[in-house]
């Protein structure tokens, strides 16, 4: 969790991630990222999930937070956890392929 709470604090690496979604750019964040996309402010109207704790951040960033698996919301795919990784790389790798959105 040290990371991702770093790494939202980071103007560069939220400036990244917004040219990202600028772009139309396939993104997947699991567990504690969505932290940079809230900073980044990709989320609101957003259908997401995370690691539960998030919800609340989430929500009040405007997003629509869900206990699933693996959600995906025009190229962007989040899940909650590392067992949910087999799942979440199977739809990553997916959106990957189809490319921009």
């Amino acid at each position: 969790m040290a990371n991702p709470d770093f790494l939202r604090t980071d103007s560069d690496a939220v400036r990244f991630v917004r040219a990202f979604f600028d772009a139309g750019k396939p993104v997947g964040v699991i567990c504690h990222g969505p932290w940079t996309l809230i900073e980044a402010d990709v989320v609101r109207g957003r259908r997401i999930t995370s690691w539960p704790s998030l919800r609340t951040d989430l929500t009040n960033a405007g997003a629509d937070w869900v206990d699933e698996e693996c959600v995906t919301d025009n190229g962007l795919v989040s899940s909650r956890r590392p067992d949910d990784l087999p799942a979440f790389c199977a739809k990553i790798v997916e959106e990957f392929a189809e490319g921009r959105h």
